[in-house]
């Protein structure tokens, strides 16, 4: 059927993904990703081959119309991201809402994504949590982190292994020292780890190893 289908790829480990999510790929004509080479990969370990087409944050606006052309002329689509499910700080969410703006169906499937893992291991309430993604590298960090120094609810961030210790070290200046945090990394993976603590113990601790993986940080929120 001609529509779009978001379909989440494993953040790690390959055997995340579910049943539903390989049919689908099976089945679409055309398939859009971050990176192709990656993707190939992931497709190779399902055999499923071709219908790949490059689709990131650097040509998705270049992109966009001639994608929702090929669905009206009939093309059922798959978008994936490098891993974990489109439009959670991956592209997506702009061919989704054109979509929508184009009475084209949508369907979602369920499946990985690195936020909810990241906050259950974390020992931190998983009650009520506001989902923060990446901070902004320079304009507008200090007024994030400033509004969130205030925030009740458990807050979730991703971060990069060059970016990790500079991040910490402004969660310490905003939400002070003794905050408890939780940092995993390589989720789902050969080398899984989490390190819970204070702010700045996982700071003592990241900074006797190099960091590497990409991390989910879990940051409780204030007690009033």
């Amino acid at each position: 059927m001609a529509k779009l289908y978001i379909v989440p790829t494993p953040i790690g480990n390959l055997d995340d993904i579910t049943i539903r999510s390989i049919k689908t790929l099976e089945e679409v004509d055309l398939i859009l990703c971050e990176d192709t080479r990656r993707s190939k990969k992931l497709l190779q370990h399902l055999n499923i081959n071709g219908k790949l087409r490059s689709h990131h944050k650097f040509n998705e606006h270049n992109e966009v119309d001639t994608i929702i052309n090929k669905i009206k002329e009939g093309a059922s689509v798959a978008i994936i991201s490098d891993a974990g499910t489109p439009g959670i700080s991956d592209p997506g969410f702009l061919i989704a809402r054109t979509c929508l703006n184009n009475d084209i169906e949508i369907e979602c499937l369920p499946g990985p994504t690195a936020l909810i893992p990241g906050l259950l291991v974390s020992g931190i309430s998983a009650d009520k949590f506001v989902f923060e993604g990446f901070l902004p590298i320079k304009k507008g960090r200090k007024k994030r982190l400033s509004n969130l120094s205030s925030e009740e609810r458990t807050m979730i961030f991703y971060e990069s292994p060059h970016k990790l210790i500079r991040t910490l070290m402004d969660f310490k200046a905003s939400f002070g020292s003794n905050r408890r945090i939780s940092v995993s990394r390589e989720l789902t993976k050969l080398y899984e780890e989490t390190l819970r603590g204070t702010i700045s113990e996982i700071i003592d601790s990241c900074e006797k190893k190099k960091p590497k993986g990409e991390y989910v940080i879990v940051v409780e929120g204030i007690e009033k």
